[in-house]
């Protein structure tokens, strides 16, 4: 074609130059015949050299042109039938109509033709991308894995093999680096008053049990701290350790320290799945932050894309935290209170006697800093205990004044405005999510285990998943105000009754602490009968609580689950305080109760003694709690749904899949 294109240009010059030279002619013999002549022969014998080669051009021009025509009908013929990419048209009936030899050397190792034989013989894959509307998929055929293409209007098919670049990927991703930081998270607390010689015992027994199971799993581990250790590894090494459920947990809990009979618990936080090593860092030190602040003694995997894994979470966490601490956290509130304009205290949806307790807390910390305060509630959904606290706090007028509900807290908020939640951390449990969005500082104060879920960017943070209740940390917050105003009888009764309603009338998870902060509460007035009042329930709510447990049955290793009757729905409360009757009975260690709340979802409320790891069974189907005290609530699904759920998730728990 360009040498086509060439010919023409040279044709039509050549032609204006000969009309312009014939002009030249015509103007030469006016003056000189005989040059004209010259001239024109000259001319005749140019035309003649001209059309001599024009036509030897056009012959070789037509010999190249059927040189290459043949040879590229051959080469198309030869690529359509040999290309490795396999070609295949099918029909209406989802047959092969025709394809090239590559499909038949993929489909057929022996050879044989496929033409005429169904698409799923070749493989299933191909029948259901064609019924649904993806225009791409990867299939398997004889251990080779291939990109298919379709064409719908032709039904064509395009088939490419990318084996071997999906074993680059892999090789890729299993070499990708991990970092791994681990902490011996109570070190200090077990070993503190022991002889050196004991403690070094204890360094270097659990010491030598890391190292070991570092260099088992091809780990390189480097030690930064007595507790501290720094562990590099890839995605390959990762899955395999993922596959033991992290089995260095249990290894080092066996460690059992003289005297105190306490086991040594580890703590490992992961950073996987990008190629920053600054990101991995910091997503392995962001996964240990949540580890220990679930309680410890478990694993937790970060990735990039929100990806958060646990493992471990088998043991009661002890308690770390010091009066120290609640001093610090306690002048840290005041100052943030002093640089804000006004407070506004929120607890959870449905909330209980420890959330409204601890909001009660809360005012008065912000009435002792002079700031004006409000709480924040939402009436059309408590539960029966707190609706008898409500009914006395409305004889008191002063302080029921300071219980907005959501819709007038709206339009209060402004950018000084400071938001405390007290008894959660998750965004999506707040008594209106929109509110805590609207507010620019936030403040979370909660005892139970950190979730996956938590409040984005909060300017304090006081978790202590060690303590009974957020009553008894608001509780020692309230001692260490400079301020400190006296509490009202009714306001300690509050606060007493969230105490009580989370140890279970100082029964289960009480520490030295917490009869300490109940101390100081029955100090300033606080009324144990009026907190028994408001604990108590009638006699048709016994009666239901009765019902229930009556439809319990044993599940497993001494597990017991009571799933209401369809027709009936059941407080949030009566199910807990079911689930909790329920562990008095002999022969019962773990507890399930499964009912229809008012609100049309299905509660779950579980409870043990410490065998099973409730937590992790109610976090695994969307709740959460501690370890021996948990929930749940479901919606859009049945009782039979729901109980199927727990079920499965408790099968999962004792095989090893949830940790």
């Amino acid at each position: 074609m360009a040498n086509q294109f060439k010919h023409r240009w040279r044709s039509d010059l050549l032609t204006v130059i000969g009309l312009l030279f014939l002009l030249f002619l015509v103007f030469v013999a006016f003056l000189n015949w005989l040059l004209a002549i010259a001239g024109l022969v000259l001319v005749a014998l140019s035309v003649l050299w001209f059309l001599l080669n024009e036509k030897q051009f056009d012959k070789e021009f037509i010999q190249y042109a059927a040189g290459l025509s043949y040879r590229l009908k051959k080469v198309g013929n030869e690529v359509l039938l040999h290309m490795p990419i396999g070609i295949l048209l099918y029909d209406a009936s989802e047959r092969v109509a025709w394809c090239n030899v590559y499909v038949n050397q993929i489909a057929d190792e022996e050879g044989k033709t496929v033409i005429g034989r169904p698409l799923n013989e070749i493989s299933e894959s191909l029948s259901k991308m064609i019924a649904s509307d993806k225009e791409s998929t990867i299939i398997a055929v004889n251990d080779r894995q291939y990109r298919v293409r379709l064409r719908r209007k032709e039904r064509l098919l395009y088939l490419t093999d990318i084996t071997d670049i999906l074993e680059i990927k892999k090789q890729y991703y299993n070499e990708k680096t991990v970092v791994a930081l681990i902490f011996l998270d109570n070190y200090d607390e077990v070993t503190q008053g022991l002889e050196d010689q004991v403690r070094s015992t204890i360094n270097n027994e659990s010491t030598s049990i890391i190292k070991s199971w570092a260099s088992e799993n091809g780990i390189y581990l480097r030690r930064t701290a007595s507790d501290r250790f720094l562990a590099i590894l890839n995605e390959r090494l990762l899955r395999s350790i993922e596959e033991e459920h992290f089995s260095i947990l249990d290894k080092v809990r066996e460690i059992t320290v003289p005297l105190s009979h306490i086991p040594l618990t580890l703590s490992i936080g992961v950073g996987a799945g990008t190629a920053s090593l600054e990101d991995l860092g910091s997503y392995a030190q962001s996964a240990l932050d949540l580890g220990l602040g679930r309680g410890g003694d478990q694993a937790v995997i970060k990735r990039p894309d929100g990806d958060v894994r646990f493992y471990g979470g088998k043991s009661n966490p002890v308690e770390k935290r010091t009066r120290v601490r609640a001093r610090v956290i306690s002048h840290a509130l005041s100052e943030l209170m002093l640089e804000s304009d006004q407070v506004m205290v929120m607890g959870h949806r449905a909330p209980d006697l420890d959330a409204i307790g601890s909001c009660i807390g809360i005012l008065k910390i912000a009435h002792a800093n002079g700031r004006s305060a409000k709480i924040v509630m939402d009436q059309a959904h408590n539960v029966s205990g707190v609706s008898k606290l409500l009914d006395e706090l409305k004889k008191q007028k002063n302080l029921w004044s300071n219980f907005i509900p959501p819709e007038q807290a709206a339009g209060q908020i402004t950018k000084k405005t400071l938001m405390v939640i007290v008894d959660t951390h998750r965004p999506s449990l707040v008594v209106t999510p929109e509110l805590l969005a609207a507010c620019q500082r936030v403040i979370v104060i909660d005892h139970h285990r950190r979730a996956e879920e938590f409040i984005k960017d909060p300017v304090l943070v006081y978790m202590e998943p060690y303590a009974s209740s957020t009553a008894e940390l608001v509780t020692e917050l309230l001692e260490y105000q400079p301020n400190e105003r006296p509490l009202e009888m009714i306001e300690a009764t509050a606060m007493l009754g969230g105490i009580a309603v989370d140890t279970k009338n100082f029964t289960l998870r009480t520490g030295f602490r917490t009869f300490d902060a109940a101390s100081y509460l029955r100090a300033h007035g606080a009324d144990t009968i009026l907190v028994q009042k408001f604990l108590s329930d009638d006699l048709e709510q016994f009666n239901l609580r009765a019902a229930l447990i009556r439809r319990a049955t044993f599940y497993k290793n001494k597990i017991a689950i009571a799933v209401g009757e369809e027709d009936q729905t059941y407080d949030q409360v009566l199910l807990a305080q079911t689930a909790d009757t329920m562990l008095m009975l002999e022969g019962i260690r773990t507890s399930f109760v499964i009912g229809k709340r008012t609100d049309g979802q299905i509660g779950v409320s579980a409870r043990s003694l410490g065998d099973l790891n409730v937590q992790v069974i109610m976090e695994s189907i969307g709740g959460g709690g501690h370890l021996n005290n948990a929930a749940t609530q479901m919606a859009d699904t049945t009782l039979d749904e729901a109980a199927a759920r727990v079920t499965h998730a408790i099968d999962l728990y004792l095989e090893g899949g949830l940790s």
